[in-house]
């Protein structure tokens, strides 16, 4: 868990910074800078996407990790939640809906990815941090820039990023034997995609994807390997 909290801890240093900083930035030049951050998750999601050696599992765990979504809801509970942190943090005061937006773009962009997951399991099963230290410099540099568009929601993907990388440290044991190589590709290019549509989001705001329900469809490729390895 060390590697873990010293990443919580970078994205929340990076996030405080970040938030310093946006003060005084004209509202002209903020969006400029979303713009421009928006073109750079996009090519951090397509890059992670484009390395599945399977476009079909990329598809099929989509369509049904999104009809999961869907069902549940995702989408909406997530804007609930931000805007009941808004009320809480800004007194209703924010921009509408922007907490829950720094809050699920950082935790996608900090969360999804082999470094995540691979790192993780190396702290928890062999005390190794040196990869999840690397993604914790990574993720402060983010967070200090997209805390500086994006607000104060971008701290609290550090909660998802401890919950998320602290289940995988935890549990190592018992998870690293079901996630071979192939499905961490493919959950990795999976949410390479979401992060693209995140991305879009960034830039074409009035045009929204519904990232949130997508989120189940990471997971999906570790039913649909073993399954698919039935048959083959």
């Amino acid at each position: 868990m060390v590697g873990t909290l010293i990443n919580t801890i970078a994205i929340i240093m990076g996030t405080a910074l970040g938030l310093l900083l946006r003060k005084g930035i004209p509202d002209r030049l903020r969006d400029t800078v979303v713009q421009g951050q928006g073109l750079c998750v996009i090519l951090i999601g397509l890059s992670g996407a484009l390395k599945s050696a399977d476009t079909l599992c990329v598809i099929i765990c989509t369509v049904v990790g999104g009809l999961i979504g869907a069902a549940v809801n995702i989408e909406k509970r997530l804007d609930d939640l931000g805007a009941f942190l808004e009320r809480k943090v800004s007194g209703g005061k924010g921009e509408k809906g922007s907490i829950a937006k720094g809050f699920v773009t950082a935790s996608l962009v900090f969360c999804v990815g082999a470094m995540a997951i691979v790192g993780a399991m190396d702290s928890g099963l062999r005390g190794d941090h040196s990869t999840l230290i690397a993604k914790s410099a990574l993720d402060g540099i983010f967070a200090i820039f997209f805390a500086g568009s994006l607000g104060v929601g971008v701290g609290l993907s550090a909660v998802a990023v401890f919950l998320y990388q602290g289940a995988f440290a935890l549990l190592g044991m018992w998870i690293e034997p079901l996630l071979t190589e192939a499905i961490i590709t493919e959950m990795s290019a999976v949410g390479g995609l979401l992060i693209a549509g995140i991305g879009l989001n960034m830039i074409y705001d009035k045009h929204h994807i519904p990232v949130g329900n997508l989120l189940p469809a990471i997971f999906m490729p570790m039913l649909y390997i073993p399954l698919t390895g039935l048959f083959v």
